[in-house]
């Protein structure tokens, strides 16, 4: 059985690709809302949006076919979200743009991807810890997602299919009971006594309140010492 997983991983591009990544995720976002203000709000389909307006996307802010393709389908999954949730779709903002496997590659042998920046085909180099180096060797991910986080750096989200970890059988297992007298009694018998904390524990309490009853009338060094005790 496999899982998709989303893996995060920072990018380090260069001054000129910063200014082409903006570029490209102010043109998606751009051409999402234009998307969602000229095809009927009740229209959910991507392939009905793409149809009306695949090309008015292209000519107007200068996407790529996959790109332009990608925002209709962005348009039509955040509409199908929203009748769900019994709201308006909001205004995308310029903080991600969605990618697929004719637009985006990742590159193992430099460690970088590869994406459609406009009209730019751009190589950017990952920043990546031993997580994502793991679960990335060897896979040839198909979709992702270029992200601008909160702290404005650039991320690339990718999408990758891995196996379920298989669930262990067990052959010997035994269950524990806790409580206050005994703190622990195992299901084979077995029994530790817990008085000893239990007394601990009562002597803390009645402390405790104690301390907290002299706190509200008494003097500093009698409320550090309550504070100290909660």
């Amino acid at each position: 059985m496999e899982q998709v997983l989303t893996l995060v991983c920072k990018l380090n591009p260069t001054s000129e690709q910063v200014v082409k990544i903006e570029a490209t995720l102010s043109a998606f976002a751009d051409a999402c809302n234009y998307a969602n203000q000229q095809v009927k709000p009740q229209i959910t389909s991507k392939t009905t949006i793409q149809n009306m307006v695949y090309q008015d996307l292209r000519l107007l802010f200068g996407l790529s076919a996959n790109l332009a393709v990608r925002a209709c389908a962005r348009v039509g999954a955040n509409r199908k979200t929203a009748k769900q949730q019994g709201k308006q779709v909001k205004s995308i903002k310029p903080t991600s743009a969605d990618y697929d496997a004719r637009i985006f590659a990742f590159r193992e042998k430099d460690w970088t991807v590869s994406l459609n920046l406009l009209a730019y085909r751009e190589h950017i180099k990952m920043d990546i810890g031993n997580y994502q180096l793991g679960k990335l060797k060897g896979k040839k991910p198909t979709s992702a997602q270029l992200c601008k986080h909160r702290d404005g750096s650039y991320y690339i989200h990718i999408q990758i299919k891995d196996e379920v970890p298989q669930a262990l059988k067990a052959t010997n297992v035994i269950g524990v009971d806790f409580g206050r007298r005994d703190i622990a009694v195992t299901s084979n018998g077995d029994k530790w006594d817990g008085k000893q904390i239990t007394d601990i524990r009562d002597r803390y309490a009645k402390t405790r309140a104690s301390l907290q009853q002299k706190a509200t009338k008494g003097t500093r060094s009698t409320r550090r010492r309550a504070r100290r005790m909660i």
